[in-house]
C-alpha cells in the first residue's frame, strides 16, 4: 500500500470513528470517558476499522480532538454533543441517510432549487454533496428531483446550514419526459 492510500485509509478512519462517537453520545445523550471508549472501539473492531492495539488512545484522541473542533463538551467526567456537534451528526445522518420508499409511489416528484450564492459556496457544495449521496437526481445545476416526500428531512437540513430563504421545495405532479426519471428510481408508470 502506498503511502498516498495509506493516508486516505487514516482519514477515512478518523471520520469513521467520529462518526461512531457522536452517534454513540447522542444515543444516550452524554457518557462517561469510560463508557465511550468500549461501544466506540466494539463498533470500530467489529467494523475492522480500527488496529487491535491502541484502541482506546484513538477513541480519546479523536474525542479530544472534537471536543478541540466544538463539537463535543467535556465536563470532567462525561462527553456531550454541543449544538455544532448535533449539526454536523444531522448532515452526516442526511448523507447516509437513505430516504424510506413507500411500497407505492403517490405519482409526485419532489423537487429542490436552490439559489444559494457564491459567498456561501462551500456551504452550497455541501449541499449538492449531500443531495447526491442521498440519491437525488440532478436536472438542471441547482434543480433536484426525488420521488418521495423529504420535506422533514429538508426542513432540518435548511436550518442547519442557514440557507432556508435560498432553497424551495415543491412537490409537482407532473415533469415533462420523466420517463428517464422513473428508470432511474425505477418507478412504475
Amino acid at each position: 500500500m502506498g503511502k498516498l492510500e495509506e493516508n486516505n485509509k487514516k482519514r477515512i478512519n478518523h471520520s469513521d470513528l467520529q462518526k461512531l462517537i457522536l452517534h454513540t453520545i447522542a444515543a444516550a445523550g452524554i457518557l462517561s470517558v469510560g463508557l465511550v471508549a468500549p461501544n466506540v472501539i466494539g463498533a470500530m473492531t467489529k467494523l475492522g476499522i480500527l488496529p487491535k492495539r491502541r484502541q482506546g488512545e484513538y477513541t480519546r484522541s479523536s474525542a479530544n480532538k472534537m471536543v478541540e473542533r466544538g463539537l463535543l463538551r467535556y465536563n470532567g467526567k462525561f462527553y456531550e454533543l454541543t449544538p455544532t456537534g448535533e449539526r454536523l451528526l444531522r448532515r452526516w445522518q442526511f448523507a447516509d441517510f437513505k430516504l424510506k420508499k413507500p411500497k407505492k409511489w403517490d405519482r409526485k416528484w419532489r423537487v429542490i432549487i436552490f439559489d444559494v450564492p457564491q459567498k456561501l459556496k462551500k456551504i452550497r457544495d455541501r449541499l449538492t454533496s449531500l443531495m447526491r449521496q442521498a440519491g437525488f437526481v440532478r436536472l438542471q445545476d441547482s434543480v433536484w428531483v426525488y420521488p418521495y416526500d423529504c420535506e422533514d428531512v429538508f426542513a432540518v437540513l435548511k436550518t442547519d446550514l442557514g440557507i432556508g430563504k435560498h432553497v424551495l421545495y415543491m412537490i409537482v405532479d407532473e415533469l415533462e419526459n420523466d420517463k428517464y426519471l422513473r428508470a432511474e428510481f425505477e418507478l412504475e408508470k
